[in-house]
């Protein structure tokens, strides 16, 4: 595609990542055939090839409108264009800039601005976040069915090993996850101490800054990358062989703090260095030699893919895989390559579009009566398990349970 960058972009890190997407893009629209939001609307506009074209426009010049803002906002940031695209076009990293542009350009009206800034404040803080699930609990017959919805059950985390293993991984804490599913890294850890890895969280450490970042606070963004980078550094440097995330979303984020802090010398090593040390819990179990000491109780399962474990991680089909080699069956699901609609923040900014997601992709996942349906991110978790008939689940759990 040819591409003419206006002079305040041109020249820049961001114009130069930028560019490269939109030459490489040829305009073929199979993208349009694996978006999720131009399956529901079949809105050019509402697909990938019509999303570039806004931004190329802003990104040449032209003034950008509050219909342009409103098509980007609708994008879940999925990625499962990159996947199909042809031409390779990293569609994600020219949508960071693309997007953040015209957001600037052509500004928010103050309830999406208080909205935007409460998710944060509030997502972004453990123990705020954890009181109000709290409080909202001990009020739930008040609430309105919508809000009630989304208060996830409390789940024990039980116990986790105190152990002094020689090998050692450093583990991310996270921010909603640490609030209301503790027992994703107590889980992690309980199944790696029996491989003879010790799991650690860096005190310090905390949110990846994706919620940040997705909102329009670039900044608040990186400010929080560069205080994990700092909590992560000594342990790094002390031969921790590995960052281990157990969800999916946090773990891509992490993988681009290198392009989050392209401009930033101070920090760019250490964010490679982060970001080539980042794994899921499946790469690591995947080379385990495992040997379940039982059964699965309930075999029939599906498993849900989230979009940055596929497109993101590239890890399509691992935890299927994963659990088939334990005993379990997983079941098929259609259009598995789909989004469920959570994508962050984007169920409480865009709810129209997150609940038909939703809706289609419980659909598609209990279509064969599973006895649990398994994930693995926690915005795909306190998605599917508002409405799902059966269990939702993080698939370490499914690992625990038989070894």
């Amino acid at each position: 595609m040819r591409t003419v960058l206006d002079a305040r972009v041109a020249g820049t890190s961001g114009g130069a990542i930028a560019e490269q997407a939109l030459r490489a893009c040829v305009h073929c629209g199979m993208c349009n055939a694996t978006c999720p939001t131009y399956q529901l609307t079949g809105d050019e506009l509402d697909g990938p090839r019509g999303r570039i074209y806004l931004m190329k426009q802003v990104l040449e010049g032209t003034a950008p409108t509050r219909l342009s803002l409103d098509h980007l906002d609708s994008c879940l940031s999925c990625r499962a264009c990159e996947t199909t695209c042809p031409s390779g076009v990293q569609y994600h990293r020219l949508y960071d800039i693309g997007h953040a542009a015209v957001a600037e350009a052509v500004g928010r009206p103050w309830p999406q601005r208080l909205q935007r800034r409460a998710i944060r404040w509030l997502s972004t803080n453990p123990g705020l976040f954890r009181l109000a699930v709290i409080l909202g609990r001990s009020v739930r017959f008040a609430l309105p069915a919508a809000l009630r919805s989304k208060l996830p059950a409390p789940v024990a985390a039980g116990p986790r090993p105190q152990s002094d293993h020689a090998r050692t991984m450093l583990m991310l804490t996270g921010c909603v996850q640490s609030a209301v599913a503790g027992h994703f890294n107590a889980t992690t850890a309980r199944v790696f101490d029996r491989l003879g890895i010790r799991l650690v969280e860096a005190p310090r450490a905390g949110c990846c800054g994706a919620v940040d970042f997705h909102l329009d606070a670039a900044e608040a963004a990186k400010a929080k990358a560069r205080s994990n980078l700092d909590a992560w550094a000594p342990l790094i440097a002390a031969g921790a062989e590995a960052l281990i995330v157990t969800s999916s979303g946090c773990a891509a984020f992490i993988r681009d703090y290198p392009d989050v802090l392209r401009d930033d010398p101070a920090y760019a090593p250490l964010a490679r260095l982060a970001a080539d040390l980042v794994r899921d819990p499946l790469q690591v179990l995947a080379e385990a030699e495992l040997t379940p000491r039982r059964a699965p109780t309930e075999p029939r399962i599906a498993v849900h893919e989230p979009c940055t474990l596929q497109h993101g991680l590239k890890l399509t089909g691992g935890i299927a895989a994963l659990l088939r080699r334990l005993g379990y069956d997983p079941q098929p699901v259609a259009d598995s390559h789909l989004c469920c609609g959570s994508a962050g923040a984007y169920a409480l900014t865009q709810p129209e579009m997150s609940a038909r997601l939703k809706v289609n992709k419980l659909a598609a996942l209990n279509a064969s009566s599973p006895a649990a349906i398994y994930t693995a991110n926690i915005g795909c978790w306190l998605q599917l398990g508002e409405d799902s008939p059966a269990p939702v689940r993080h698939w370490i759990e499914a690992v625990d349970a038989v070894l």
